[in-house]
């Protein structure tokens, strides 16, 4: 959990301090890929919408007949992730989700990938994972941040939220995706915009229809992400009645154990099992039929900006 003074106005001693701390250090000398990259980034620790930004990016090119594929960090080789044949527990939640989408490699070395990923045929490639001003030299850098955080106290770890000064951070940056609804977007620009030297697009999380009769509807909801409240934000906003909202660390192995307890709650009380996307393919397979998955997508009033901006 991050410190909570992470996002309080910083007080004299942080003020002081909080200048002096680089954050991490940005690579020297980006190597230039044989095929056009587009790099997700996040400035922020922690969940900030950068999943369903990659998959955004990466249906939006293939709309525009480009064949795009997907590099995600990982351990080892290059490999591409088999939605169907992999488990999370070998490739990731996020690279097992995504592969859904569109091809998607996992690498420890992203250039690696990135020419695997040309060798299969990607004309370009939608780099996840990296760090924002990385050893890849991006054709389009997006930085996606969490609206409702913005940059928290604007300081780099470990006394405030970000990877690396902020200046640094941007200065590379060829647009900036803040995700929340409008009055978060409001907040964001009266603290930021003037220190935001990039194009800037305001996007927002919207569940897809799936037939499902939210309003009323007695749920018990788990989440294993960077920002739970904006699920259990979006389930509230369909109407359902959140019996529990049970927030999970990322990545949190969803055990038998675990799920066991939750599945006897939601029985006891007459309420559906419900959880994000990305942690439903780490559901054990013997509740992968009892839990009710919330699909959401990345949307903007105008795509015409972004599409301008890819390569």
């Amino acid at each position: 959990m991050a410190p909570r003074f992470w996002y309080r106005p910083p007080g004299p001693v942080l003020r002081l301090l909080g200048p002096l701390v680089p954050g991490r250090r940005p690579a020297a000398a980006p190597e230039r890929m044989p095929v056009p990259v587009v790099a997700v980034v996040s400035l922020s620790v922690g969940g900030t919408g950068k999943t369903p930004t990659v998959i955004a990016l990466a249906q939006r090119l293939a709309m525009q007949g480009r064949k795009v594929h997907v590099m995600a960090s990982g351990p080892g080789v290059p490999f591409r992730v088999d939605e169907r044949g992999h488990a999370a527990q070998d490739v990731g939640d996020e690279p097992l989700l995504i592969a859904a989408f569109a091809p998607t490699w996992v690498a420890e070395d992203p250039h690696e990938g990135i020419r695997a990923a040309a060798g299969e045929g990607a004309e370009i490639v939608v780099l996840d994972g990296c760090e924002p001003t990385g050893e890849v030299a991006a054709d389009l850098r997006v930085v996606v941040e969490d609206a409702h955080r913005g940059f928290g106290n604007g300081f780099a770890w470990p006394l405030g939220p970000l990877k690396q000064r902020l200046a640094s951070g941007l200065t590379p940056a060829d647009l900036l995706i803040t995700i929340g609804p409008e009055a978060a977007q409001a907040r964001f620009l009266e603290a930021w915009a003037d220190r935001v030297p990039c194009r800037h697009l305001a996007g927002r999380l919207e569940p897809l229809p799936t037939g499902m009769d939210w309003n009323g509807l007695d749920v018990v909801a788990f989440a294993g992400i960077g920002a739970p409240e904006r699920f259990f934000a979006t389930l509230r906003g369909l109407g359902a009645n959140l019996l529990r909202a049970q927030a999970l660390s990322d990545h949190q192995e969803l055990t038998s154990a675990l799920m066991s307890r939750l599945e006897n709650e939601a029985r006891l009380r007459g309420a559906q099992l419900v959880t994000t996307e990305k942690d439903a393919v780490r559901l054990p397979r013997a509740f992968r039929q009892k839990v009710v998955s919330l699909p959401v997508r990345l949307e903007f009033d105008d795509w015409g900006p972004l599409d301008q901006a890819l390569p």
